[in-house]
């Protein structure tokens, strides 16, 4: 049961995780890029942030299973799992906090007149910061699930 359930937690971790951190991170260039233009064109932009919205609501999948998969083989103690669990609760409110709203605003700010769009490219441009730090973020976790300084059940 335990490689079933590693099993869907990686392949969700591909399917779902993957897909944001690059829909995020493909955002903020285009959406200065748009907000610069004389008459922008936000399909591209409409996208990218649906793909972040709807896959990370698929991302839930991704800690569900990683917990049935600790508890499982009697690891949720372990102190990698439990700075791996830490770090994805930060990436999840990165996302949630300071990457979904703000592509919304640059969205809505992207069909106003040109001095609204000036007025949010500052935040545009932080904007690939935030998702820098969400991809960090990931990747660590992911080192930390390969890695396993300290793990009773690996290498």
């Amino acid at each position: 049961m335990n490689k079933f359930l590693l099993s869907v937690h990686v392949l969700a971790a591909i399917l779902f995780i993957g897909p944001v951190t690059v829909a995020a991170s493909m955002f903020p260039p285009i959406a200065r890029r748009e907000l610069a233009a004389d008459q922008p064109q936000t399909a591209v932009l409409r996208t990218l942030h649906r793909i972040s919205t709807v896959y990370a609501i698929g991302g839930i999948a991704v800690p569900v299973f990683g917990i049935a998969v600790g508890a499982g083989l009697g690891v949720l103690g372990e102190v990698w799992l439990v700075i791996s669990m830490a770090l994805t609760a930060v990436a999840a409110g990165v996302l949630v906090v300071a990457v979904l709203p703000v592509q919304a605003e640059v969205i809505a700010a992207a069909d106003q007149d040109g001095a609204t769009r000036t007025a949010v490219l500052p935040r545009a441009r932080r904007l690939s910061m935030t998702t820098g730090m969400f991809g960090l973020l990931w990747a660590t976790v992911t080192v930390l699930m390969i890695v396993r300084p300290g793990s009773t059940t690996g290498v």
